[in-house]
């Protein structure tokens, strides 16, 4: 068993991100607040119950870097029996861990876990909302979140149909994108069930968490402003995404179920990924969020898997 262990970590410490801000002052956009610094241990520990494995393949999704999250490893444990660890990129920043174990004789268990030091930013409104407007032209990068994802029907006529009925007599982008929000908000309920989209959403009047978001990001992309999902664990968030008045684009967060927050952002669980339509190696259709993947070429008995995705030592 290989561990390594980096030492002064600080767990759960809130802090004010000072520097951040000043950094961000010139801005026009959304502003960092607070932060809090966590550990969290993701991987996998697969168990040869009854006969030997072979061939053993497995990835995880690990948090990364963006504007209001900072990670660093801090501490690696892989078993004797794990032949290599890696990390790749998927589009839209999304950052897996592949482990691979050549073989695994019966009644010994393998791991691989790595624990990231995370710390995450709350965030605080833009100053003047007034300014924003819909961009006429993106890069391809976010052009791609104008597009329709798997469950988020923005193309169907009955969405682009509210789409235009909730923004038509508002004024500046922000009112438009507040509008779309709040409609969601108030005349989606919120219950608790299995994934079924924007368009049965729309048509049910209620749906958690990602109803309400695939419904907002959809109503959006029908008005051509570019929105996505934010995955943190046990929920997820849209973002928006607009110019400022000297032409910046900028992601802006939102809260579509729970507390009301529009602009803002205060939870500090750590991002997974950003978007909802991935292009995965080991999947043939498009995935809306990136899941855990196992492949065993030969089992010989029953093997039992675990992916971990936990705080750790807290």
């Amino acid at each position: 068993m290989r561990i390594v262990t980096a030492v002064a970590i600080c767990v759960l410490a809130i802090t004010s991100t000072a520097q951040a801000q000043l950094e961000l002052e010139s801005e026009n956009g959304i502003k960092l607040d607070k932060e809090l610094t966590q550990r969290w241990k993701v991987g996998m520990s697969i168990t040869a119950a009854a006969g030997p494995c072979g061939g053993i393949y497995g990835t995880a999704t690990v948090p990364t870097d963006w504007p209001e999250q900072r990670v660093r490893v801090v501490e690696e444990d892989f078993s004797s029996e794990v032949s290599n660890v890696k990390y790749r990129t998927l589009d839209n920043g999304v950052k897996q861990m592949l482990v691979s174990i050549a073989r695994l004789e019966a009644g010994r268990e393998a791991h691989a876990f790595v624990t990231f030091e995370v710390t995450k930013s709350s965030i605080l409104a833009p100053d003047d909302p007034t300014q924003f407007k819909i961009p006429k032209r993106v890069p391809r990068d976010i052009g791609k979140f104008m597009a329709p994802s798997p469950f988020i029907e923005s193309r169907h006529p009955k969405i682009k149909s509210l789409a235009r009925d909730l923004v038509k007599d508002k004024e500046n982008a922000w009112e438009k994108v507040e509008s779309m929000y709040d409609w969601v908000r108030e005349n989606v309920e919120y219950v608790n069930g299995p994934l079924k989209g924007a368009m049965a959403a729309l048509k049910d009047r209620n749906g958690d968490c990602e109803e309400l978001t695939s419904l907002f990001i959809a109503v959006c992309r029908a008005n051509r402003i570019p929105a996505r999902t934010v995955w943190i664990p046990g929920h997820c968030y849209p973002e928006f995404y607009l110019h400022d008045k000297d032409g910046t684009g900028h992601w802006i967060p939102c809260q579509a179920a729970g507390t009301r927050d529009f602009g803002s952002m205060p939870d500090h669980r750590p991002i997974l990924q950003k978007g909802d339509n991935y292009r995965v190696p080991e999947k043939r259709k498009p995935q809306r969020y990136v899941a855990e993947f196992l492949k065993i070429d030969s089992a010989g008995g029953k093997p039992q898997v675990k992916f971990v995705r936990e705080l750790a030592g807290g």
